[in-house]
């Protein structure tokens, strides 16, 4: 069936909106990356200006008019068609954007421009007193931009469901705090095993490791993943991200301690996780809403596979060691490729989040989505979070922050945005890595000897294949049940992590 007009239509109006979304991330990516702290007030009003305009656009009453006519043409089609999902997801969008006034979008992003360039210079000056007052405001817009939502859900029971549903669709407060229970039950456990068990030496790994050459070894890396830097490039920034501007211009950015190896490198496999998802989807979806990962959770489970599966797995250091050794012979001239495995997956209860192994991450996590409760529920206020951040910290994972830097201030996500419904998507993530990853060596059993052979061209197509090239076209639990053929399950991850770490240290459990 020919579409229609109005299908034309949409499509162009729509394409307007998310040109003006682009222009939005590359002078987000600018000021993350090379903009000058002098150009902060300017950018506030620039991007809140594209903002508005965007919001205009997605808002006007004719794209709702065009949604509607186009109700019987959209029912007429099989549901998993390319132009169904179009008109299906646009609607969900379109319902969403109508229910946020213009000049609060703008107003907010005026806000979060300002909050991050102030956190940016805060952070290593330790100075909470700087950021404390942007963060009462973000706390404020965060709570008002949740009760905007309500109308779009009558499932929505806590001010936080709504801002879980938009990033992880289908998810609530309950759910989350369900999933969350049973991984904790099965991370506790495992913690407690390992920290009885003599600690991995990983002392070798702080010495002097040249950024640039950390770089340039991770940057080869990440091209044999999938990563192609015809369609992408990386930068320098204070805490990495992925941006997609286009499929063709999808970029990556990362940071790098001259000092520790590792940061450096598994930030940038992390980050090209993320770039090759929004490189390998579908290149007619440009411009549209089906232009994009369909979830952060889903988002997440890629930036965590290249990273962690993949990256710190012994079959991948089985073939690039002896590159990394040749690159840095002084420092790992002695270290045998079973003692730098073990290092690399060290656990070790910590302070930074990014730093994390995979054992303790989620518990990292489970603060944060905790503290977004807390605070949105008002039982929390922002003038005693590094206080509640340095207690909850000792209590569930035994160290103390010696300063903000390292506790309340340490992630940008807050300051550079809302609070909730922002960090779950990470342990979201890391279930479904693994539950993909599963799924992915059931039709490929070979893919851990490819890996070993420094190959991933089955990996990468499969999850290209399965995932990537869909965009938004299904929302999270569709995909999930059309790659896995069942629901979220916690299950692969807890098998995966049990199955490493206890041949890593030995245990019988």
């Amino acid at each position: 069936m020919e579409a229609p007009a109005q299908f034309n239509e949409l499509k162009k109006r729509l394409a307007e909106y998310y040109d003006l979304n682009s222009a939005s991330a590359v002078l987000g990516w600018d000021q993350a990356t090379y903009m000058p702290p002098g150009g902060a007030a300017a950018r506030a009003r620039q991007l809140g200006t594209l903002g508005k305009l965007a919001q205009e656009k997605l808002t006007d009453p004719a794209i709702g008019k065009l949604l509607d006519e186009l109700r019987p043409y959209e029912e007429s089609l099989a549901y998993d068609s390319d132009e169904a999902s179009f008109i299906r997801v646009a609607r969900r969008n379109y319902q969403i954007a109508t229910l946020i006034p213009p000049a609060f979008v703008e107003e907010v992003s005026n806000h979060t421009v300002m909050a991050y360039q102030t956190w940016a210079s805060a952070r290593p000056e330790n100075n909470f007193a700087a950021v404390r007052d942007n963060l009462e405001k973000t706390l404020d817009y965060s709570r008002r931009y949740a009760e905007y939502l309500q109308p779009l859900d009558s499932s929505y029971q806590h001010i936080m469901d709504a801002l879980i549903d938009l990033p992880d669709y289908g998810m609530r407060v309950d759910t989350v705090q369900g999933v969350f229970a049973e991984l904790r039950a099965a991370l506790v456990p495992l913690v407690k095993a390992i920290k009885e068990c003599e600690p991995v030496d990983d002392s070798f790994l702080y010495q002097s490791f040249p950024g640039d050459k950390q770089m340039a070894f991770a940057r080869e890396v990440i091209q044999k993943f999938g990563y192609d830097f015809q369609r992408g490039r990386q930068d320098p920034t204070h805490h990495p991200f992925a941006t997609r501007f286009s499929a063709g211009d999808v970029r990556i950015t990362t940071r790098v301690d001259d000092h520790h190896l590792g940061d450096g490198v598994f930030a940038t496999f992390h980050e090209a996780g993320h770039g090759m998802y929004e490189q390998g989807i579908n290149v007619d979806f440009d411009a549209t809403p089906l232009g994009g990962g369909t979830s952060a959770g889903v988002h997440e489970s890629q930036s965590r596979t290249w990273e962690n599966i993949v990256g710190r797995s012994y079959a991948f250091w089985e073939h690039y060691y002896a590159q990394l050794q040749s690159i840095f012979p002084d420092q790992l001239k002695n270290i045998s490729l079973e003692k730098f495995y073990r290092a690399i997956n060290k656990v070790e209860p910590s302070l930074i989040r990014v730093k994390a192994d995979e054992v303790t991450y989620n518990l990292h996590i489970m603060v944060r989505f905790d503290f977004e409760l807390a605070l949105l529920e008002g039982k929390l206020a922002v003038k005693d979070l590094p206080e509640a951040w340095n207690a909850r910290y000792q209590g569930d994972l035994g160290v103390t922050p010696p300063d903000p830097k390292d506790g309340a201030m340490q992630d940008v996500h807050w300051f550079a945005g809302l609070i909730g419904g922002v960090f779950q998507g990470y342990t979201l993530g890391n279930i479904l890595g693994a539950q993909f990853y599963q799924t992915a060596l059931k039709s490929h059993p070979e893919i851990p000897s490819e890996i070993a052979q420094g190959k991933f061209d089955t990996l990468y197509g499969w999850l290209r294949d399965n995932i990537y090239q869909h965009g938004s076209k299904y929302n999270a639990p569709e995909l999930i049940q059309r790659v896995t053929g069942g629901s979220l399950d916690v299950q692969p991850l807890v098998n995966y992590l049990y199955s490493k770490y206890g041949e890593i240290y030995h245990l019988n459990m």
